[in-house]
């Protein structure tokens, strides 16, 4: 009979990370080096979004969905839903804490009461 040669259970958690690492797509041994720059990434603008340029250089992405009886607001970190509400002018969505106002290609978003995104224009698309 043939005898197998023993495992070295010293090696076999490098063995298993390297195996399992290599099953993960679009892995580099780049990501780890801690020297390596930032990977910019292209931020794209949903297909269904409206895009604003406002004071200070800020940038409010806004998805009008179906029937515009809510919007949600796209910010890179989240994305959240405001409800339609009442207005005297224009157009008002909220979730109780925060608020778009749109008047045509104006908008102002308050969070918490505070204008966060003001004199904001819908950006040429």
């Amino acid at each position: 009979m043939a005898r197998m040669n023993p495992i070295d259970l010293r090696k076999t958690p490098v063995v298993l990370l390297a195996a399992l690492l290599g099953g993960c797509g679009g892995f580099s041994l780049e990501r780890l080096n801690p020297w390596a720059g930032p990977t910019e990434r292209v931020q794209s603008l949903p297909r269904d979004a409206t895009a604003y340029a406002c004071d200070g250089g800020k940038r409010l992405v806004v998805r009008y969905l179906p029937g515009e009886s809510s919007v949600m607001i796209v910010f890179p970190e989240r994305e959240f839903r405001l409800d339609r509400a009442p207005s005297a002018s224009g157009t008002r969505y909220t979730n109780g804490s925060d608020t778009l106002h749109s008047k045509g290609d104006e908008a102002t978003y308050e969070e918490a009461g505070a204008t966060t995104y003001s004199n904001c224009r819908r950006a040429a698309g």
